[in-house]
């Protein structure tokens, strides 16, 4: 048998030019080997042996079935299933189930080429050029992965959350083509931080240009579902977050993202000043204290006032909001001075969602950008100095990134 799956032109001993299809066809004969020690372990005996005994399994061998592929990582190999009769009960192959065309690992190789931005067509032409032309693929393969995301999305959407400690939590919304029309839906994404740093995806669901009555029914599900009121909050400028915020977990303090707001105070400058004007802005966030934040704020308004009064205006407007960080440890001011916490995996959902064409609904586009943010969430790092959002969670106040009696401690020794 081992001869007959040989292709002609290949020796026994491996080259350069035929490697591949060397080692392919070794991992063929390897795994045909192991179907037949499975019947013989299953049988009790080896093949043309008799049974011996009484306790011996009854039925016995009836040649192969049809040749069939088997996708695996390195290549598509050709197996032919042992056939046994008479069976007082199924035999069931270990290594290869029943039914199965392809390795687990090829299936989610399968899963991130989709999410990655391949269309469908790309998605069978990059397959077929690491499996091999003939690889057990099929028109329906996409279909029934989305139909399992489906029903994983729906228990996702149900999970409890009572048992999570959540510290922080970063708000943010992305457009996608989805619908009728050539408007753009609104799917609103939390992610939260916990008291041993982790990060998780919390809710992902499409609403109406972030208003306030979609974001608090994002909130309002979450608190349903069992999720405490964080510490802390950050999002960007839209209002519809914070009035919810408001209604749902008043006592959560807020922190507005200062990326959005740089790049709103810069789009009401003209493009000849906007480089100064960058220099002037960066330099606040990164204050070491509130006072000194305070007062690169006013150097600002010294500079830009008189020639250009809304830049100012915005950059004063919601100021409280933008200096809640002060009242955080140091540790995690880069963290929750911005949304980059939701921001960096939008990154993985743009590359797939800018190939694809128009969503007929906007449910099949949360699925999928639910799916995509799952495998991001794999990467996610922790967040600095874990150890801190104990002390966070547990109440204990900070001023300036520093803890309250530590602070006053050191004010006490300077004087």
């Amino acid at each position: 048998m081992k001869k007959n799956n040989m292709k002609k032109g290949c020796k026994s001993t491996p080259g350069y030019d035929y490697l591949e299809e060397w080692v392919r066809l070794k991992v063929q004969e390897f795994i045909q080997e192991i179907l037949e020690e499975e019947v013989e372990g299953f049988l009790g005996r080896k093949r043309y042996e008799r049974r011996k005994g009484v306790d011996c399994v009854c039925g016995w061998r009836n040649g192969y079935g049809k040749p069939r592929r088997f996708a695996l990582k390195t290549g598509t190999i050709e197996i032919r299933r042992p056939r046994l009769r008479n069976l007082e009960e199924r035999f069931q192959s270990r290594i290869i189930p029943l039914f199965q065309r392809r390795t687990k690992e090829v299936g989610e190789l399968m899963m991130e080429l989709y999410l990655h931005g391949l269309s469908k067509g790309d998605f069978e032409l990059a397959l077929r050029g690491l499996l091999g032309d003939s690889a057990p693929l099929s028109r329906t393969s996409i279909q029934r992965l989305k139909a399992k995301w489906e029903r994983e999305y729906s228990e996702w959407k149900e999970k409890d959350l009572s048992n999570l400690e959540v510290v922080y939590l970063w708000a943010d919304g992305i457009f996608v083509k989805a619908g009728i029309g050539k408007d753009k839906a609104a799917l609103l994404v939390v992610i939260g931080v916990l008291k041993d740093g982790q990060k998780k995806i919390l809710a992902v669901e499409s609403g109406w240009r972030e208003s306030k009555e979609s974001w608090a029914e994002v909130l309002r599900d979450l608190k349903r579902r069992g999720l405490r009121a964080p510490k802390l909050l950050i999002a960007d400028g839209h209002l519809g977050i914070w009035g919810a915020l408001a209604e749902i977990w008043p006592e959560t303090k807020e922190q507005r993202c200062w990326n959005h707001k740089i790049l709103n105070v810069l789009d009401k400058l003209p493009k000849s000043v906007q480089a100064r004007a960058r220099e002037y802005l960066c330099k606040i966030p990164y204050a070491e204290s509130r006072r000194e934040c305070e007062r690169l704020k006013e150097k600002f308004k010294r500079i830009f006032a008189d020639d250009y009064p809304k830049a100012v205006e915005v950059l004063e407007r919601d100021w409280e909001r933008m200096i809640t960080f002060y009242e955080f440890p140091k540790e995690h001011w880069r963290h929750i001075r911005t949304t980059n916490v939701v921001e960096s995996p939008f990154s993985a959902v743009r590359l797939r969602t800018d190939v694809a064409r128009r969503f007929k609904n906007v449910k099949n586009a949360e699925c999928l950008i639910w799916k995509v943010l799952m495998v991001a969430e794999k990467r996610f790092r922790k967040l600095s100095a874990p150890e801190l959002l104990v002390d966070i969670y547990n109440g204990v106040k900070y001023v300036d990134g520093k803890r309250e009696e530590e602070r006053k401690t050191l004010e006490g020794v300077a004087a």
